[in-house]
């Protein structure tokens, strides 16, 4: 069988995923509703206390019983967030729909990329992984850009609800396509029944004996975690910049294409620098442009947004070529839900932080905050890193 043809159906898979026009105006549609920063951000640690529970019982079961499986149902728990979103109210509306949304990632996130690597290796293409898993993130981009543009004319023009509605049907069109997905078969060490704790212990001893990977991993982590709160609040920035909602697609397109150069090309850095380097690199500008963002409330922070987004691309497909590489199939979701699981714990904390100082000095001192701990992971890193990453 041609297991290559997996990688157009998680193209496929992932591009409806991601055709999402209800995440261009989600914050101000939340705020409409009655909902503080403060309040978004408790949703956020349910969001990654629920995913930081599930994440490796589900990856666990990816490489037991099947990687469709978890991808299938990761679509459709998607698809009830968004019809009670619809509906939602109050607080617990919406911490209801966070729930379903994290246990949906947490069974989609070691899955996806486990099927990427075997199909790859069923194929003799493991060694391309950088590349092909850059470009499923292009299409991840391609469909956000294409939603928040859309997005953005159709909630200025009718409202926001509507595109709440055209996300579900987007989603449901991911179910259709998650099903047509083939489970590349990876012989198992063991047929005997799920044993978590094995699993977990197994695990952890591959982290212990690889401190580099952990190394890698944890960079991956702290700037993908505090990549998230530009996705999650670059609306509420540009509000209190006074820009109009009408601009908010052209600015969430833009934020999403600027990060397509790095996932093109990681791999190719990869054969020019070490890795050492380049996530040296990554992460000083990560704790520079935060703090930027922090001191100077204007404009001027759009472009450094910009340059943040545009350095982040490559964290992705270096981070988990590293790891994915160094691994055995048998294990490969449960040991990638690790990954997902420390970022959700490194989440946790930073969203503590973050809310506690947005609520003192707006989202201004939330990012001082991620500039802060950024900063620090930068020394720790570059000290660290030295004799354990390649």
């Amino acid at each position: 069988m041609n297991y290559m043809d997996n990688i157009w159906k998680l193209y496929a898979n992932r591009f409806f995923y991601n055709l999402i026009p209800a995440y261009v105006i989600e914050r101000l549609f939340w705020e409409q509703r009655g909902m503080s920063i403060q309040m978004v951000v408790y949703t956020e640690i349910i969001f990654a206390i629920t995913v930081v529970l599930l994440e490796v019982p589900t990856g666990i079961i990816a490489d037991k019983w099947g990687r469709k499986k978890m991808i299938v149902l990761s679509a459709l728990l998607e698809c009830f967030m968004f019809l009670i979103l619809l509906f939602a109210t109050e607080f617990w509306h919406f911490a209801a729909a966070i729930f379903l949304a994290g246990i949906g990632r947490s069974a989609s996130s070691g899955s996806e990329n486990a099927m990427l690597y075997d199909s790859l290796l069923l194929s003799g293409n493991e060694q391309s992984f950088e590349k092909y898993l850059g470009r499923l993130n292009v299409w991840d981009f391609t469909s956000a850009i294409i939603a928040a543009m859309c997005g953005s004319f159709l909630a200025n023009r009718f409202g926001f609800e509507l595109n709440y509605w055209i996300s579900f049907v987007s989603m449901l069109v991911s179910v259709c396509a998650a099903m047509t997905l083939v489970d590349p078969f990876v012989k198992s060490s063991t047929d005997e029944q799920v044993e978590i704790k094995t699993y977990i212990k197994a695990s952890v001893f591959f982290f212990r004996k690889n401190p580099g990977v952990c190394l890698v991993v944890l960079s991956g982590m702290v700037t993908g975690a505090a990549l998230n709160f530009i996705d999650e609040f670059w609306q509420l920035y540009l509000n209190r910049l006074e820009i109009p909602v009408i601009y908010f697609g052209l600015f969430s397109a833009g934020i999403m294409f600027i990060r397509v150069p790095g996932n093109l090309f990681a791999h190719v850095l990869k054969k020019r620098f070490n890795c050492r380097t380049l996530l040296s690199v990554v992460t000083a500008v990560f704790a520079a442009g935060f703090f930027y963002l922090s001191v100077m409330k204007d404009y001027t922070g759009l472009a450094v947004i910009f340059l943040i987004c545009l350095f982040s691309g490559i964290i992705e497909p270096l981070s988990n070529g590293y790891l994915h590489h160094r691994i055995d199939s048998s294990m490969r979701a449960t040991i990638d839900s690790f990954q997902s699981l420390g970022l959700n714990a490194v989440l946790i904390v930073s969203g503590l932080g973050f809310g506690f100082l947005s609520s003192k000095f707006d989202i201004f001192g939330g990012y001082g905050f991620l500039g802060l701990a950024c900063g620090v992971f930068f020394v720790y890193f570059v000290i660290a890193s030295k004799k354990v990453v390649e």
